[in-house]
């Protein structure tokens, strides 16, 4: 595996956190993904299935993020908009596969947070990080 340039961040006595670091640091190049959703690369619509989007979001992270020169390993800190607590739940197991083959690792600075909408009505999940480059 790929060391990553980031180093998770852990105060003492804390417990580690499961799945996401509590805090990242780390010195770069900065790189701001927008908000992916579960569109293919052309905007098309392929699914409904809240894993299936959450699976082709982070690819397309991992796209934006190469057309920069960065890859899964600079991700630093990643904010999930889900408009279903639930769905996002429920879906765990099939989220946590795609993560670990599209991403790879958790040392990263996590959100979730539950909306009531998205702007594109049909996404169910929009993601967005932030990367850096070491120098």
């Amino acid at each position: 595996m790929t060391t990553r340039p980031n180093t998770p961040l852990l105060p003492e006595g804390w417990p580690r956190p499961k799945g996401y670091a509590n805090g990242v640091a780390a010195t770069g190049r900065q790189i701001y993904v927008a908000g992916q959703v579960g569109w293919d690369p052309a905007g098309v619509w392929k699914t409904d299935d809240f894993a299936a989007q959450s699976r082709q979001a982070l690819a397309n992270v991992a796209a934006v993020l190469r057309s920069a020169g960065a890859e899964p390993r600079h991700i630093v800190r990643m904010t999930w908009y889900v408009t279903s607590k639930r769905e996002y739940l429920d879906a765990g197991r099939e989220i946590g596969k795609a993560f670990r083959e599209i991403i790879g690792f958790y040392d990263i600075a996590m959100t979730a947070v539950e909306v009531t909408a998205l702007i594109e009505d049909r996404a169910k999940v929009e993601i967005e990080v932030t990367a850096v480059i070491p120098d």
